[in-house]
């Protein structure tokens, strides 16, 4: 689960640094023939080895098992890469020590998902002053000098998206009531996704947020809360949950309590949330994705570096400096689509 997002490239979208922005609107220089690059990109043709060290935390949500799994099905793909991985640790020292050890072995390229961004941020940057490029990986180090390249989900984005698909389902409706179920409040990324919804919120006059019940991303907590909500509130319209894998227990919730009068709208993105959409028999009928690809994305990335190559499909010589994954609104109309992608 992300510490917090940063913005830059978006997946699916063009975007260029305001100053070169500028630079292209205000010259008045003849425009020249770009010259092709003479960097090769990365494709999937076998290129020189490279070892890929990688460092999560302990794989203990359904999210962070995820992220596992497509970080080493990716490796997997390129005969070249050899990954080692550790022993995910929720232990900030222990994680530490883990990256150290993959310093010590000299590995080409560090994916870290730091267990806590802050904690972990000095052994990145001896990481870099070794002359390995670290990735990290969605929970964000302080520094920007610790990392070559940032990639992770937009939790603002979540909660927007979330905010904007609800909004739309009762723009028609007058004095719309609407509960949230957030994840873990001491989260940064728990403030975003929740800031984020109220901004959308905000576009729809005739829809209210009456409630807010913070769970810590389990399927207990969940359902302990969302009882406590549905106790609460005799009546509502719409329910935000912010995490799949807590939406399991707030569904037993629900289900125990016989309500069904509103909708209700998942995150994440995980396969029982998915099923759920596509059977299209209970409240749930949306979730909202922080894809957790975005450790394939990661190992893309490391190989590209690795190999001193740029990336496919854009014309610079490098790989970005960060990359933001964007959060899609799944439901049963585009969920063929995106099941294939649900997490366990």
């Amino acid at each position: 689960m992300p510490e917090t997002s940063r913005r830059g490239l978006l997946f699916g979208t063009a975007a260029v640094s305001a100053g070169a922005f500028l630079t292209a609107c205000t010259s008045n220089e003849p425009k020249a023939s770009a010259a092709p690059s003479s960097q090769p990109a990365a494709d999937d043709k076998p290129g020189a080895p490279v070892t890929i060290g990688f460092a999560g935390p302990q794989a203990d949500h359904g999210w962070l098992n995820a992220i596992n799994v497509n970080a080493k099905s990716r490796a997997e793909k390129y005969s070249e890469v050899t990954l080692e991985i550790t022993e995910g640790s929720n232990d900030t020292a222990a994680q530490i020590g883990q990256v150290k050890t993959l310093i010590n072995k000299k590995v080409d390229v560090l994916v870290i998902l730091p267990a806590d961004g802050k904690a972990l941020t000095q052994v990145g940057l001896e990481a870099m002053k070794a002359g390995i490029p670290v990735v990290n990986l969605d929970r964000i180090f302080a520094s920007p000098q610790a990392y070559r390249c940032w990639v992770g989900g937009d939790n603002y984005g979540m909660g927007l998206n979330a905010g904007h698909y609800i909004g739309e389902q009762l723009k028609d409706k007058a004095n719309a009531k609407v509960v949230e179920l957030a994840g873990l409040d001491n989260l940064e990324l728990t403030k975003q996704r929740s800031q984020g919804f109220a901004d959308a919120l905000k576009n729809y006059s005739n829809v209210k947020l009456v409630a807010r019940q913070a769970a810590d991303f389990t399927v207990e907590s969940g359902q302990a809360k969302m009882a406590q909500l549905l106790q609460a509130q005799k009546k509502f319209d719409a329910l935000w949950n912010h995490d799949d894998d807590q939406g399991v227990g707030a569904l037993r919730a629900i289900e125990q309590a016989g309500r069904d009068e509103f909708i209700m709208v998942g995150g994440a993105g995980a396969k029982s949330a998915m099923d759920a959409i596509k059977a299209d028999n209970s409240v749930l009928k949306a979730t909202v994705l922080y894809p957790p690809t975005m450790a394939a994305s990661a190992i893309d990335l490391a190989r590209a570096l690795g190999q001193n190559k740029g990336v496919a499909g854009l014309s610079e010589m490098e790989i970005p400096t960060s990359l933001t994954l964007y959060s899609a609104v799944v439901t049963k109309e585009n969920i063929d689509q995106y099941l294939p992608t649900g997490f366990s």
